[in-house]
């Protein structure tokens, strides 16, 4: 019999990560056949030694998932566990290790897992998906990783400051206090993965910077990680330019949505172009994740279902009625 212990960080977690009347501790308890108990602030689990690592991992996810939005629903509980049993192709890829905290992120479905794999085995790489598939997030939890493990030295943050039906020029403020909120986003998942000092000590030291995708003209990056985030806002002109910044050592990871183009429509998105025009180049991996990867709430999923199945034509006309 063996047994692990988890460290509760605040003591009302424990509520939100045993689940009302215990739930999601139950389904922890039967998918490995632990056993799962809370004593002075810290949760033990005994069993056998594998089921023991299993379940362990698991509860460091959940504990993970209640620290960031304070409530687990039961189908993130089902996901968890689905990944950690190995349900889920591709289940085996080892934890992104990150800096706050000595954080764990993993993947929660079977295509989250193919692209964190395609990402550690290419140099470039191109994940093409709906929101709330994890792109952004994953592919910012990797470049936290290398950089903790010194295997790149700069990790570059790039979006195109692009309209999504508004315009720049009216938003008050300087230059940069206008392309703030296109950068927000990928500071949002840095937060999640580095203390709020820590990433302002990196940023003052230039090993981190968050920028619009026309501050990389010019510029050769040596063994940086660089993720061009919202990539099907670019022009075929601009993901010509940032692809070929790339320098020794370095790893470019590209992300966009085909469904929330905002250029003109006599625009053609540089992310289609590039998918297209780069096909069979040796180290260069296109990831297409759908709404099965979604892992925002429940409702996000239904929603981006919806949009694509296109406007539903009533039947029997319009009623009459109040």
């Amino acid at each position: 019999m063996n047994e692990a212990t988890i460290a509760l960080v605040e003591p009302d977690l424990v509520l939100s990560l045993f689940g009302p009347r215990d739930q999601h501790v139950r389904k922890v308890q039967d998918a490995f056949g632990v056993t799962v108990t809370h004593r002075n602030g810290k949760v033990h689990v005994s069993g056998e030694e594998s089921a023991v690592t299993r379940a362990t991992a698991a509860l460091e996810r959940l504990k993970m998932l209640v620290q960031r939005q304070r409530d687990l629903a039961p189908e993130q509980v089902d996901e968890v566990l689905s990944v950690l049993r190995g349900d889920a192709s591709g289940g085996e890829q080892p934890p992104i290790e990150v800096i706050y905290g000595g954080r764990r992120i993993g993947p929660r479905t079977p295509g989250q897992a193919k692209y964190i794999e395609a990402i550690r085995k290419h140099e470039m790489v191109f994940a093409v998906g709906p929101a709330g598939t994890g792109k952004t997030y994953l592919a910012v939890a990797l470049a936290v990783e290398a950089l903790k493990n010194r295997t790149i030295r700069k990790i570059v943050l790039v979006r195109p400051a692009v309209e999504a039906g508004e315009r720049l020029g009216f938003l008050p403020g300087d230059l940069q206090a206008k392309i703030n909120p296109y950068l927000r986003p990928l500071l949002d998942a840095l937060h999640e993965m580095i203390d709020h000092d820590q990433i302002k000590r990196l940023m003052e030291q230039d090993v981190i910077e968050v920028i619009p995708l026309a501050y990389m003209r010019g510029r050769t990056l040596n063994e940086a990680f660089i993720i061009l985030d919202e990539a099907q806002n670019t022009t075929v002109a601009q993901m010509k330019m940032f692809l070929t910044r790339m320098g020794s050592g370095s790893r470019i990871v590209v992300s966009g949505d085909h469904t929330q183009v905002d250029l003109p429509h006599d625009a053609r998105s540089g992310l289609a172009d590039a998918l297209s025009r780069l096909k069979g180049i040796k180290g260069i991996k296109v990831v297409r994740l759908t709404g099965d990867d979604i892992v925002r709430h429940r409702l996000v999923q239904e929603i981006v279902q919806a949009y694509d199945d296109g406007p539903r034509k009533r039947r029997g006309g319009v009623s009459g009625g109040g």
